[in-house]
């Protein structure tokens, strides 16, 4: 007794695309909702207040940038060209620069110094004023 497995059936000549299109309709509608997790650049973020000041002893030379963004090494008024000569020559075996923005100062200004701070191998402190929390309330 033989077997027999012959069909009548013809093999498929046209493939259907139907599963094809499911897959990528899934595909794309996964993109468009991962996508929206990715943070955007330019969104405008307000930065966090602080609840302490950096303190600001002797042992730290003082920068100030104001808000005309004019320069103040220890309270003497410098220009942005002799800022690395300034503070070189007030090191005095101090380690850490305290930085005073005012908060109109730009990213710029604050670059500067830190990149003076950062050939001069000081460690930047920047100082903020105390947030009351008493008036928030």
């Amino acid at each position: 007794m033989a077997l027999d497995f012959r069909t009548d059936r013809q093999p498929l000549k046209e493939f259907s695309m139907a599963g094809l299109a499911d897959i990528v309709f899934l595909l794309l509608i996964f993109f468009l909702l991962t996508s929206s997790f990715i943070p955007q650049f330019g969104i405008q973020v307000n930065l966090p207040k602080t609840n302490t000041t950096a303190p600001t002893d002797a042992q730290y030379i003082t920068v100030v940038i104001n808000s005309e963004g004019s320069f103040f090494v220890d309270q003497k008024k410098v220009p942005r060209a002799q800022l690395l000569s300034v503070i070189q020559s007030g090191l005095a075996g101090r380690t850490s620069l305290v930085l005073r923005a005012d908060k109109d100062a730009t990213v710029g200004q604050f670059a500067t110094v830190a990149s003076i701070a950062r050939a001069l191998n000081l460690k930047v402190i920047m100082a903020t004023d105390r947030l009351d929390l008493r008036t928030r309330f």
